[in-house]
């Protein structure tokens, strides 16, 4: 397997809406033998983009760590590891204002939002199928930028794995992701940061051999720099 930590602004993969260079491209140009490992995307009037290797994905403006699969052997393992839950994923999340616990469980259920196709909702805005979703998140610092704008820094742990679940579940109780401009249009963005503040930091699986393998990737400079503009409280 290959592990990466994908910047911020970069699509995993195409899916026929946009024709920009993805993390696809990356891998198809330095990895070329595995380019036919996996299952392509295929849309619904029949396009079909190859996905090598890709067995789970980070939304376009999330930052860290993606695993690749390099052989077909790989890929099914992985691909059943992610499907049971079984690799834990950790993010540092920048939220909007002052969580008043130092930990939580946030146990709400996940659906197409009624109004916006773009959205996943966890509250009475949804519809559609719902599926269970579960996220943990842990308080890391309280922090105030120069202007008095409060802000949480926090580990969130998602224990499943929904389209946009940390973004969804966090603005469902009050504290949306800092720059999210789908959960939190209109909201001021803080000094550095110009996408949302989430970053897949590490990462922890249990190798085909057995062994437990952790990988970590520290925060990118926008959001290293955006924090050292803010004071902790």
């Amino acid at each position: 397997m290959l592990v990466l930590n994908k910047p911020a602004g970069l699509v995993v993969h195409g899916d026929g809406r946009t024709e920009e260079t993805t993390l696809v491209d990356w891998i198809m140009e330095h990895y070329p033998a595995f380019a036919d490992v996996g299952e392509p995307f295929v849309t619904l009037d029949g396009k079909v983009f190859p996905r090598p290797g890709i067995v789970h994905r980070l939304d376009r403006e999330t930052s860290g760590l993606v695993i690749v699969a390099k052989t077909f052997a790989s890929y099914d393992y992985l691909k059943i590891e992610f499907q049971e839950h079984k690799v834990k994923k950790e993010y540092l999340a920048l939220v909007y204002g002052h969580l008043n616990t130092e930990s939580g469980l946030i146990d709400k259920p996940i659906g197409k939002n009624k109004q916006d196709f773009r959205l996943r909702e966890a509250g009475p805005k949804a519809g559609g199928m719902m599926r269970d979703a579960k996220t943990v998140w842990e308080m890391k610092a309280r922090l105030v930028d120069t202007l008095g704008h409060k802000y949480s820094l926090l580990y969130v742990r998602p224990e499943t794995g929904r389209t946009h679940q940390i973004r969804a579940h966090m603005r469902s109780v009050g504290f949306p992701i800092v720059c999210d401009t789908l959960y939190a249009p209109g909201r001021i963005c803080p000094n550095h940061l110009a996408r949302h503040g989430l970053h897949a930091s590490k990462l922890t699986l249990v190798l085909p051999n057995g062994s437990s393998k952790s990988f970590e990737a520290s925060l990118p400079s926008d959001f290293e720099m955006a924090l050292a503009s803010m004071s902790k409280v």
